[in-house]
């Protein structure tokens, strides 16, 4: 990746659930906390703040800085897991709720394992999710779907950046729980949009008035 700009992991996750939202918190430095957002941030800040330790020839290491400079990817993880016998690596994403049927959690616990593989030059075959709603963690396995699949959404990132645009608001189900519900106002902008495409429709297929002679 040659862009200046360089991609923080959070924003694949924004991406993939709405691109309207991943640019106006990125693109356009919008951003507002609700009752979700502000638990995730809690739940951040305590997994963050923990000290490394290893117990049971696994080494814990937290709020870990990483990079993938050849993608343009930064950020930080919540935990990496090492095991001391074999190295192998594991990269930990704590979330708030519970498993989502879409595939937002596994595409930034992949970027984290594509950083971890070039910083070490390790391969990454597993992560895992835990989320706390549940009380209860998912391994992930680093498949060459979920690569393709996030290095798809890196490209399509990168591209949003690039451009500086924010994508049209078009509201669906998921946009209630959004925190930037009241910014992007949905609902009023896609009647805004639908209403002028359809004043341009009549404007073009109507023919031009002559002024009167």
């Amino acid at each position: 990746m040659q862009d200046t700009k360089l991609i923080p992991l959070s924003a694949l996750q924004h991406f993939a659930f709405c691109p309207r939202q991943c640019a106006l918190i990125h693109n356009e430095q919008v951003w507002a906390e609700n009752f979700l957002t502000a638990q995730g941030q809690q739940l951040h800040s305590r997994v963050d703040s923990g000290e490394p330790e290893t117990r049971k020839g696994v080494r814990f290491e937290r709020g870990v800085q990483v990079a993938a400079h050849s993608l343009g990817l930064i950020g930080k993880m919540d935990l990496l897991e090492k095991d001391t016998s074999t190295g192998q690596l594991t990269p930990v994403e704590y979330k708030r709720g519970r498993p989502k049927p879409t595939d937002l959690d596994e595409i930034q616990l992949c970027a984290q394992a594509l950083c971890l593989e070039e910083m070490t030059g390790q391969t990454v075959k597993e992560g895992a999710l835990w989320y706390h709603q549940t009380r209860h963690r998912h391994p992930v396995q680093i498949s060459d779907r979920l690569r393709q699949r996030t290095m798809e959404v890196i490209t399509a990132v990168a591209q949003l950046f690039a451009s500086g645009q924010t994508p049209p608001a078009k509201y669906e189900k998921k946009c209630d729980a959004c925190s930037l519900f009241d910014l992007c106002n949905p609902k009023v902008l896609q009647k805004d949009s639908s209403r002028r495409y359809i004043e341009q429709l009549f404007a073009e297929e109507l023919p031009d008035e002559k002024a009167p002679e």
